[in-house]
């Protein structure tokens, strides 16, 4: 099957016939109170926007929704400095026919992932660290949907594998500052394998990336906490002491840093402390690639990008280093 068409590098005036994941719908209205429509399409490469659907074609996205997927024929075209694909028509396309690793951004072949995470178990001691995360990670089904996972919906690793990859990046972080720190390793392993396993039942992936009702009412902070309660109670001969599961919830409930951005309680533990700043890390660094990464941020010829949302509205700069 051949690979999906590089959005990024759409050629102003190539033909276009592809299916895609409409991302949104934006109704508008001209200044003589006209209403048109403009659709923005992605696929695993990107987004792009159609032209605008006047009046006259307004029919043609009628009922046409966000998450739908659909089949496009039309031309690449541009406006001011943006390019658009003007749409000549459209048909929907039954979901138990599409291939969502082609719509969805993903990170690809997730096993030099898992051969990391892995790794890095069969270094951890035997004991309540170990078992902890056993109790997950050597779950099928656990595994099946980690590497599936998104670690945002539009933020950071929104992408499928996109939790796995920024799981990773975590570790490899804070095993750089245990070392420096002196810390717990396998209590810090274990804080970056479990911290964000919430997200699992707060984010839905089959379509486009969304919170599910117990992600929006509870967060992936408090979910995440519950879940290890939930595996920890289930083996008959307890995995860790009373003691060592306080621990272990606190890494989950704090590594957020600030109650602000989510964490119920700050970190207390130099193991808390090292896993907050490391998924900061991950996170932060993975939103200025995305930024740079984006021509939409830039002006023609520019260097210097306009403010960017997912950087506290920062800018970001791409001449020569």
């Amino acid at each position: 099957m051949p690979a999906p068409l590089s959005l990024p590098d759409l050629a102003v005036g190539a033909r276009v016939e592809e299916t895609f994941l409409v991302w949104e719908v934006e109704q508008r209205t001209q200044n003589d109170g006209s209403p048109f429509a403009i659709v923005t399409l992605a696929n695993s490469t990107g987004r792009v926007k159609t032209a605008p659907f006047w009046s006259s074609d307004l029919h043609k996205v009628e009922g046409l929704e966000k998450g739908a997927v659909i089949s496009v024929i039309g031309e690449v075209g541009t406006y001011r400095t943006d390019r658009q694909i003007r749409v000549q028509s459209l048909r929907p396309v039954p979901r138990e026919l599409v291939d969502w690793a082609r719509l969805l951004p993903s990170v690809g072949d997730v096993a030099p992932w898992w051969a990391t995470v892995e790794k890095w178990r069969g270094d951890m001691a035997q004991g309540p660290w170990r078992r902890a995360v056993a109790l997950f990670y050597d779950d099928p089904d656990f595994r099946g949907r980690y590497e599936r996972c998104p670690a945002s919906l539009g933020n950071h690793h929104a992408e499928l594998g996109g939790l796995l990859k920024h799981t990773v990046e975590v570790g490899a972080i804070a095993r750089a500052m245990v070392k420096v720190a002196g810390a717990s390793p396998d209590l810090v392993l274990a804080g970056v394998l479990l911290h964000d396993i919430g997200k699992l039942e707060a984010y839905r992936w089959d379509g486009l990336f969304e919170m599910t009702e117990a992600g929006s009412l509870l967060g992936h902070v408090v979910l995440g906490a519950l879940m290890l309660d939930r595996r920890l109670d289930e083996p008959e001969e307890p995995p860790v002491t009373e003691g060592e599961r306080l621990l272990l919830q606190h890494l989950v409930l704090s590594h957020h840093g600030e109650l602000e951005f989510g964490s119920p309680v700050r970190p207390m533990t130099l193991e808390a402390e090292i896993l907050h700043h490391a998924d900061q890390a991950s996170a932060g660094t993975a939103n200025v690639l995305t930024a740079l990464k984006e021509s939409a941020n830039f002006g023609a010829g520019e260097t210097v990008s306009k403010p960017i949302w997912s950087l506290d509205h920062r800018r970001v700069y791409r001449g020569p280093a």
